[in-house]
């Protein structure tokens, strides 16, 4: 028998998972949170609310015993859904477990703690049973169940969850790609003649023209860059 635990796989999965773990469960409690908030309000529309108030009426008994576990429902149901990692879906199944207790207890709960007047469920017997369960103890129990079954996957450290650390890990060693910090070829702009530098007459090498004689019989002279100045010292200088 192959033994899968080793040290390579040590401490990995240990708190990020992958954000599919809860993500069906994390919809179907938002669906719920969804109903138990909005039944109460829309409910007496189609016949289907209890006795206390009309449609869209604030009293105490829905905040407390409808909307404020629904709200808290959809919460648990969104960490579940887009978290990846473990304490914060584990923080969701249990704010969702807390919740679907809540809506089970609550209607017995009612009186002593004076949350409001609920009201009596409207229709017949079947009916009333109905709204019963769809409003408390059969949306309760259905809250429960889904964030208990979160809640039991999430505390065990499963292969997938060890995988998708590991390649987590693998990634972040590697670091980014190197191409994607190359800059992309830069075209210099073409050199313009007016760009170029100038070279003057007297910047080039002198040459000598062969036959040519200067002063002293040497070949050419170089060019006089002395002035008036010095061509009447070097008149002088000849005449003498």
């Amino acid at each position: 028998m192959t033994n899968v635990v080793n040290a390579d796989t040590r401490g990995l999965g240990a708190w990020h998972i992958p954000r599919s773990r809860g993500a069906v469960t994390g919809l179907l409690l938002m669906l719920l949170g969804v109903w138990a908030a909005l039944i109460p309000f829309v409910g007496p529309y189609f016949h289907f609310a209890f006795t206390q108030d009309g449609v869209w009426t604030w009293t105490s008994a829905r905040f407390w015993l409808e909307l404020l576990p629904g709200i808290a429902t959809f919460v648990g149901g969104l960490l579940l859904a887009v978290s990846a990692n473990r304490g914060t879906a584990v923080l969701g199944a249990w704010l969702a477990i807390a919740a679907g207790v809540w809506i089970v207890l609550g209607p017995t709960l009612t009186g002593p703690w004076h949350l409001g007047n609920l009201g009596a469920p409207r229709g017949g017997t079947a009916q009333a049973t109905l709204e019963w369960i769809s409003y408390f103890y059969g949306l309760g129990a259905a809250i429960i169940f889904l964030g208990s079954t979160a809640w039991g996957r999430l505390s065990i450290r499963g292969v997938r969850d060890v995988a998708a650390d590991r390649r987590r890990r693998d990634t972040r060693a590697a670091g980014p790609d190197p191409r994607a910090g190359v800059p992309a070829a830069v075209n210099e702009p073409p050199v313009y003649p007016s760009d170029e530098p100038q070279v003057y007459p007297s910047d080039r090498p002198m040459t000598r023209t062969p036959g040519a004689t200067d002063l002293d019989g040497q070949g050419s002279a170089p060019p006089d860059r002395s002035g008036a100045f010095g061509r009447h010292r070097r008149r002088s200088h000849n005449t003498h």
